[in-house]
């Protein structure tokens, strides 16, 4: 059974970091693309970091320069550090993976003074 679990969100004041972390089994970790979603109340859920099996990074703009994704093999995970947060960063955050498109449960991010 194939299983992401993401964590490391929570409450952060604006201009402060939080590392989201996704871990996965069930699955060959080498082979997947890893990407990072959010979802704020009332819009659709965007795409917001990719990392391929061979560690090519995008980013959506709103991101670019703030966030980092990574991964590491040894500990079959992907990380989403987060620094500068805005408030328009907050959202719940999903983890996913192809092939196989599965999804993690989420993590809630607020960023809020």
């Amino acid at each position: 059974q194939v299983q992401l679990v993401e964590s490391g969100g929570g409450l952060v004041q604006p201009g402060g970091s939080l590392r989201l972390s996704c871990t996965t089994s069930g699955i060959f970790f080498g082979m997947l693309d890893m990407y990072w979603y959010r979802q704020a109340p009332g819009n659709e859920r965007e795409l917001v970091a990719k990392i391929t099996s061979d560690r090519i990074a995008t980013y959506v703009d709103s991101v670019k320069g703030r966030f980092t994704i990574s991964r590491d093999g040894a500990k079959n995970t992907a990380y989403l550090q987060m620094n500068s947060l805005k408030p328009e960063d907050t959202a719940v955050y999903y983890c996913n993976c192809r092939p196989g498109n599965y999804w993690g449960q989420g993590t809630q991010v607020t960023v809020s003074s």
